[in-house]
């Protein structure tokens, strides 16, 4: 109760941050980032838009992957203009393709990024969707779980050499923030033993019928579980990269707008002072990307730029474990079964000359 009081009157917590604070706002202590690279998937409109234009503004590097290479050359002219560099300095925000739903592309979107041997600080994973009907990916996984789920955990194990070596060059800490969504306590453990893992593999073989809400749900709580698994590794590794979760809050971007109808119109109307605007639900991504105050933080979820508390399922040590025993061993099967080059050794140049230029490379 008294959580949802401070959000309404959006009051600060802890943190000196509430739900009102922006973007813009919350990476103002962390200054010039002109040292950091970072890579943000889903970054062609909403929240992932604003957190790379804030990211950019105050002078990050850029990588920005997207199955939809016109989108996203249109957010990187954006971001280009809104620092007045449209003419120069283009090679500070690049475009690569990638389509999270498939395996073979998160691997070879990471073969071409090592290939511009930039260092790699701060990997944000923010992509997702709802799907209203069922689909299977190429990998045979249901569609908003490969998407929103399976890839980005292909994606930040396959960089995290690169994310490592990184932090060890330079001597500035890594961080790895995966964006969920307070919608991943929706899904409870409450039908007898059907876990996260069980509806998964039913749903995925329509032996239960597809409930979107729910998928997207299971999801947003698999990006939950892989945080915590990933900071006990991380930590095991030795490596000085960090790993947390947030919830932007609600916010009416291009995954509400695609639902877009009379009663979802009408909903949104009457709870329009609940919501946040994109500035306000990038402000919690950005404070756990490079706030000083979460320098050394990990294994956390936050709201409103505060850490809060994931549902109970969410923090089943044993859950986040068989999840990712099971994300490991579907995408090593599927790797056995490409040609992709493998990923090795990363070793970047703190000074790229042209590999840093590109804007989309095919």
């Amino acid at each position: 109760m008294l959580s949802s009081l401070r959000y309404l009157a959006g009051s600060a917590g802890p943190s000196g941050y509430g739900s009102r604070t922006t973007a813009d706002e919350a990476t103002l202590p962390a200054g010039d980032l002109s040292h950091i690279t970072a890579i943000v998937t889903g970054a062609t409109s909403g929240i992932g838009a604003e957190t790379a234009r804030v990211l950019a503004r105050r002078g990050a590097r850029l990588v920005l992957p997207a199955r939809n290479l016109k989108a996203a050359e249109e957010t990187r002219a954006r971001i280009l203009a809104d620092l007045g560099d449209a003419g120069s300095g283009g090679g500070r925000v690049v475009v690569l393709p990638l389509d999270l739903s498939s395996l073979a592309s998160v691997r070879r979107f990471v073969h071409r990024f090592l290939a511009l041997r930039l260092p790699l600080n701060l990997l944000i994973n923010n992509a997702g969707q709802y799907a209203e009907r069922f689909a299977v990916s190429e990998d045979g996984v249901e569609m908003t779980f490969a998407t929103n789920y399976l890839g980005h955990f292909l994606l930040t194990e396959l960089l995290l050499p690169a994310m490592a070596d990184t932090a060890r060059a330079t001597g500035v800490q890594g961080r790895v923030v995966n964006v969920s969504s307070t919608v991943h306590a929706w899904f409870a453990a409450d039908a007898g033993d059907d876990g996260p893992l069980a509806y998964l593999h039913r749903v995925t073989r329509k032996a239960t019928p597809y409930d979107p809400t729910r998928a997207y749900a299971l999801s947003k709580l698999a990006n939950v579980l892989h945080t915590t698994a990933l900071a006990g590794r991380l930590r095991e590794m030795g490596a000085d990269v960090t790993a947390n979760c947030v919830h932007p809050g609600i916010v009416r971007t291009r995954l509400i707008r695609d639902r877009a109808g009379l009663v979802t119109n009408t909903v949104f109307f009457l709870a329009s002072k609940l919501l946040k605007t994109v500035p306000q639900a990038a402000a919690t991504t950005c404070y756990a990307a490079v706030h000083p105050a979460v320098a050394g933080v990990s294994g956390r979820y936050f709201a409103d730029c505060n850490e809060a508390a994931p549902s109970r399922l969410a923090c089943s040590a044993e859950e986040a474990s068989r999840l990712w025993s099971f994300s490991e061993a579907i995408t090593a099967e599927k790797e056995k079964e490409e040609s992709a080059l493998p990923v090795t050794s990363f070793r970047f140049q703190v000074q790229s000359s042209n590999a840093d230029r590109g804007m989309a490379i095919a």
